[in-house]
């Protein structure tokens, strides 16, 4: 992991050259936004709050995108398709309120 810095916050954040594209993930205190190299399936099963983007080829791409698809667990955040990425970072940052 590597720090990324985003509208003045830092994440934690993941870029694999793997295939034709990078495997970018980046993570905030509730969750983290993925590239469609990570399988929805997969984390909606393991109960991860997990929203993805696809077709970035850097973390500068990653920031400029829009949410295409989102596990149960972020949907029940208000994280939308749609969203901007630095929207959804921004609900995934957010304290717990229990």
């Amino acid at each position: 992991m590597e720090p990324v810095e985003f509208n003045g916050k830092s994440y934690n954040g993941i870029k694999q050259q793997i295939g034709n594209l990078p495997l970018i993930i980046v993570r905030a205190k509730r969750g983290y936004i993925a590239c469609s190299y990570v399988n929805k399936a997969t984390a909606e099963k393991v109960g991860d709050v997990a929203a993805f983007v696809s077709g970035v080829k850097d973390y500068s791409a990653f920031f400029k995108a829009k949410i295409k698809e989102t596990t149960s667990w972020a949907d029940d955040l208000g994280i939308r398709e749609g969203m901007s990425v630095g929207k959804a970072l921004e609900i995934m940052d957010m304290e717990k309120s229990d």
